[in-house]
């Protein structure tokens, strides 16, 4: 973070550097607790020159979300080679170390901060979750999803929003195990409608087909082996 340096910037570079300093602080306390007074401060700038680039806090809040927002999204692009649990594995550690770096940041995207409500808000949280929602289409190479796939996808983006939420209000749950488990949501999910869509039945198959048995999909075979054997889902230790 910048702090007492002053230097002349042109206005973009001024304005890039303000919503820098606003997403970090942002990200290290609720925006609630950020005064227009400590950007200034962490910029090395008056409090007039930050009203000079920005008209209010809440227009600046804004700008920091939208870099949040578009760096959140990128979290979700992922190479298409190699089997797809493997593939969500990684996407996972990506948007988890998002979070755990932007906790108080993405708990204002997401739940509501001194924009709450806004239009331009709920703009920037619809595109990142239409942004992962298209990445995961792209990687079961879909392009007109089953109403059932469409609905199994959506509603794992908002699962993995909602247990990153959840986890950090405490942490109480190891992040590699959340992580993993959700990947396991995904195939659960995806399994349950395939049951009744001969279409997404067709896709399962031929993920499950690409998966090596000591992948994340052959791991939560064996899990729910064990449970329907009666035993204990004791964890398979996992390669690093």
């Amino acid at each position: 973070m910048t702090t007492g340096v002053r230097r002349r910037m042109g206005v973009d570079e001024r304005r890039q550097q303000l919503i820098g300093v606003a997403l970090e602080l942002f990200s290290s306390r609720s925006p609630d607790e950020v005064s227009i007074d400590e950007i200034a401060a962490a910029a090395g700038i008056s409090r007039p020159l930050v009203y000079h680039y920005f008209p209010g806090k809440q227009s600046l809040y804004e700008a920091a979300l939208r870099r949040a927002a578009d760096e959140l999204a990128e979290r979700f692009v992922e190479p298409h080679e190699g089997p797809l649990g493997t593939r969500l594995l990684r996407v996972m550690g990506r948007f988890f170390d998002f979070v755990e770096d932007h906790g108080p940041g993405f708990s204002a995207l997401m739940r509501g901060g001194p924009a709450a409500g806004s239009s331009t808000t709920n703009a920037m949280i619809d595109g990142v979750r239409q942004a992962a929602y298209e990445q995961i289409l792209a990687h079961l190479n879909v392009e007109a999803p089953s109403a059932r796939l469409e609905l199994v996808v959506r509603t794992w983006v908002s699962l993995a929003e909602a247990t990153a939420l959840l986890w950090l209000d405490g942490k109480r749950v190891p992040r590699a195990e959340l992580e993993l488990q959700l990947v396991h949501d995904f195939a659960a999910l995806a399994a349950v409608s395939a049951a009744y869509d001969q279409e997404l039945a067709t896709i399962v198959l031929r993920v499950i087909e690409q998966e090596p048995p000591d992948g994340p999909f052959g791991e939560l075979l064996v899990r729910l082996g064990m449970l329907t054997a009666g035993a204990p889902a004791v964890p398979p230790q996992r390669q690093p």
